[in-house]
């Protein structure tokens, strides 16, 4: 009886997650959503501008990212369901996405020679922060016919 009750729930478990993006080729998205303290958000997205932004602009460049966009919603919400910023990220593809960056901390050195202060402000980036969740994406729109 076990047995045929999982057989039967088992497509419908499969089904609750979101599809798998493309091939491991293909760019693959995530959304990074970040929950500031109430009144630091501008205090967070400064912070963020100055010594985050700099380092997805590296990784741009250097052609693991394909493009960065951040954004804020124009209304508030709900305090169970807020969210600060978004900021989305299209990566070369999923490896690039889900492993570490091997020169990250190459690009941190080149891009803050203070490193205490770097350091002191990116705690305070954190401090500040009440939640972070990354959610990868996948684009399902229909090809026009």
């Amino acid at each position: 009886m076990k047995l045929l009750t999982l057989l039967l729930c088992a497509p419908a478990l499969f089904a609750q997650g979101a599809p798998a993006q493309g091939s491991a080729d293909q760019p693959y998205t995530m959304e990074y959503y970040y929950k500031t303290q109430w009144g630091h958000q501008q205090e967070f997205l400064q912070l963020f501008l100055k010594n985050h932004y700099p380092l997805l602009m590296k990784n741009v460049e250097s052609g693991r990212i394909l493009s960065v966009k951040i954004e804020q919603p124009a209304n508030h919400m709900t305090e169970d369901g807020r969210w600060d910023f978004r900021v989305t990220i299209r990566f070369k593809n999923s490896t690039v996405a889900t492993t570490a960056n091997p020169r990250e901390e190459q690009f941190i050195k080149e891009l803050w020679p203070d490193q205490a202060t770097y350091q002191r402000e990116e705690q305070r980036r954190f401090a500040i922060l009440l939640g972070h969740w990354d959610v990868p994406v996948t684009d399902i729109t229909p090809a026009k016919r």
